[in-house]
């Protein structure tokens, strides 16, 4: 009755490869990095795949000690750029990925 055999140890083979494929891509995303800025290049914060901050620089001009506020405001868009183009970033290369399996975006 169950007939199916073949199909599901190719199948299993294709998960298999997908999962070796995956892991080698996160590895490499990890090591790859975004780079944004705020205020007109007042700060800028570089970022790897793990949403780690390698670099922050300040332009000495954004340091106004009257003015902490506007200083945070900067550093905090930065930092939320940066972890949005991370996130960006993961998701493009995961369709790549993905795109031949058929599945509905956001499955895996």
């Amino acid at each position: 009755m169950f007939n199916g055999g073949g199909n599901m140890a190719g199948m299993m083979k294709k998960v298999q490869k997908m999962q070796n494929e995956m892991k080698k891509m996160q590895d490499e995303l990890k090591r790859k990095t975004v780079e944004v800025s705020s205020g007109g290049g007042a700060v800028k914060i570089v970022m790897d795949g793990e949403k780690q901050v390698q670099s922050l620089v300040i332009a000495p001009a954004a340091v106004d000690p009257e003015d902490i506020e506007m200083l945070q405001d900067l550093i905090s868009a930065a930092f939320n750029e940066a972890t949005k183009k991370v996130d960006e970033m993961m998701a493009q290369e995961m369709g790549k990925l993905t795109s031949g399996l058929g599945l509905p975006p956001g499955l895996l």
